[in-house]
């Protein structure tokens, strides 16, 4: 396509050597589809698989090496460059948010690829057009079909993930939002036990997240009319020094802010959490809680820094009071579970408050103290120890199950801790982490927010996280009692209790890069906090 310029046509130009690991996983997405379309169906698994991992690997070294080149890209705190004519920015934050979601993708596709637990099969439907429970089902699964179109539905969704936090302008902004929304759409649906939890999961998250993109969508065009452009950096420009048309300006933050608080699953926008947690399948929920999470948090970051930050006085007491009903409503609802998924979906809530507690501290580093962190760097810190913990603790679930699939009441893990010590440990470590507890990544996590968000002045939302934190240990301290002092009554129906599966080393090495990854960061969380600070500040 070409540019109409002062002087004629200028074709566009794109700078494929910072964007092409975005580029790779968009490509590695489409070649799937072709893999779908022309092999065999005893062949794809295999192809699928391997494509994935290849492509994602190939991804996170592209980053890698991208960032390793940012600092020739510009100077001081904000390295980088705006890309894609103004539609892409490269910096520092956009270099480490891709990480993460690389890194905890592939924890993603190698929980997807898991084929032991189902005897053989993955935990994906057969042929997800038949209806739930008919034969057509049944023969299906007979015959050992399964649904591998959902690699290059994952990819496509990792695409849009890593295009949200990069984004340079509101519609590009839009556009990632959709395409990391409908394959996570198609995916809650396609779970192999459970058909009609599963379906209802994925028409919630659908018609929710329909009302959300359409608010977010208003917004957009509420901010074009104040600002006469889309660009973010330009808006900030028109926020500085428009004094009319305020009310346009505050009705389309509002409205943009639904959009992405939705997709972070912030109160009073999360009432599709739970229930999308509990029917996904398990290795689509922990790809969903931590890597939607990251790009929502990164998306909002550019967004309220970038294009709002002079407006900050303004967004600034929405967020107090959004960030104290969040964790809030998190901590208490998450009290009153019986089911394992809904719990850590609730607890999944809850984070969401004490990441937007992050949210509320210093941007600038110029106006820290000697040895502060800006909330940049202390949001970014915390949603790499929370998706180590949360996906580990997904993939933990996978493997508790009955005659039925998953187990996921408490009634099922009853003495669970006791039948298998190695397991239990690892999900207690996990929920220790979730709850803040010393030595743990997440005790580190929360005490970076909590300290961004006082050297700031939002002493009421602290105190309000501290008290959710208390809460929050009550619900997770339940469980590991339910595991360790509890004995499960195996004399009872079949079914009364659950087993441990044995995984295979796919879903076994996640658990154990989780683990792994959540005691280094507790301990030594210097090299990450470091890393975050050399990223910088965000490229305006």
């Amino acid at each position: 396509m070409a540019l109409v310029t002062g002087t004629g046509f200028a074709k566009p130009h794109l700078e494929y050597a910072q964007l092409w690991p975005i580029l790779v996983v968009f490509g590695v997405a489409c070649v799937g589809v072709l893999v779908e379309a022309f092999l065999p169906r005893e062949r794809r698994y295999a192809v699928q698989v391997v494509l994935t991992l290849a492509g994602l690997v190939v991804a996170l070294v592209g980053t890698c090496l991208v960032g390793a080149h940012l600092h020739s890209l510009g100077g001081g705190v904000a390295r980088g460059l705006i890309a894609a004519q103004g539609t892409i920015v490269m910096d520092g934050p956009t270099v480490f948010f891709w990480g993460l979601l690389l890194v905890f993708a592939i924890g993603g596709v190698l929980l997807f690829a898991e084929k032991r637990l189902e005897g053989g099969l993955s935990s994906f439907a057969g042929q997800a057009a038949t209806l739930p429970g008919s034969d057509a089902e049944r023969e299906a699964s007979a015959r050992g079909l399964d649904h591998t179109e959902v690699y290059p539905l994952l990819m496509f969704a990792l695409g849009g993930m890593m295009l949200f936090p990069a984004a340079g302008d509101l519609l590009t902004m839009f556009v990632a939002l959709e395409v990391l929304s409908l394959p996570l759409y198609l995916l809650c649906g396609l779970a192999r036990r459970r058909r009609l939890l599963s379906q209802e999961a994925a028409m919630k998250y659908f018609l929710l997240g329909a009302f959300s993109s359409g608010f977010f969508l208003y917004g957009v065009a509420l901010v074009y009319g104040f600002a006469g452009s889309m660009n973010l950096g330009v808006i900030n420009e028109a926020v500085r020094n428009d004094v009319a048309n305020r009310g346009l300006l505050l009705i389309g933050l509002g409205m943009l802010s639904v959009g992405v608080l939705f997709k972070v699953g912030a109160a009073p926008f999360q009432a599709w959490t739970p229930d999308v947690y509990q029917g996904a399948p398990t290795a689509v929920t922990a790809f969903m809680a931590a890597c939607t999470k990251i790009a929502a948090f990164g998306a909002m970051l550019r967004l309220f820094y970038v294009a709002f930050g002079s407006e900050r006085w303004s967004w600034q007491p929405m967020l107090w009071i959004i960030a104290i009903l969040t964790m809030v409503v998190g901590a208490v609802l998450a009290v009153v579970q019986t089911d394992m998924k809904r719990m850590l979906a609730y607890s999944s809530v809850a984070h969401t408050g004490f990441l937007l507690t992050g949210v509320l501290g210093v941007q600038s580093v110029t106006d820290l103290a000697p040895g502060q962190i800006t909330s940049l760097q202390a949001v970014m810190f915390y949603l790499a120890t929370y998706g180590f913990a949360m996906v580990g603790a997904f993939a933990v679930v996978t493997l508790v199950r009955d005659s039925g699939g998953e187990a996921t009441s408490f009634a099922r893990w009853t003495g669970l801790g006791r039948r298998s010590p190695l397991l239990g440990a690892l999900f207690a470590f996990f929920l220790l982490s979730m709850a803040g507890i010393p030595l743990t990544a997440g005790f580190i996590g929360k005490w970076a927010v909590f300290t961004v968000a006082l050297a700031a002045g939002a002493w009421p939302v602290v105190i309000a996280a501290v008290l959710c934190s208390i809460v929050a240990v009550f619900f997770y301290v339940r469980v590991i009692v339910l595991m360790f002092f509890v004995d499960g009554d195996t004399s009872g129906p079949a079914g009364e209790v659950a087993a441990v599966a044995r995984p295979s080393l796919l879903t076994s090495g996640t658990i154990a890069v989780g683990a792994l990854a959540t005691l280094v960061l507790g301990i030594v969380p210097g090299p990450v906090l470091d890393l975050a600070a050399h990223a910088g500040q965000f490229v305006r």
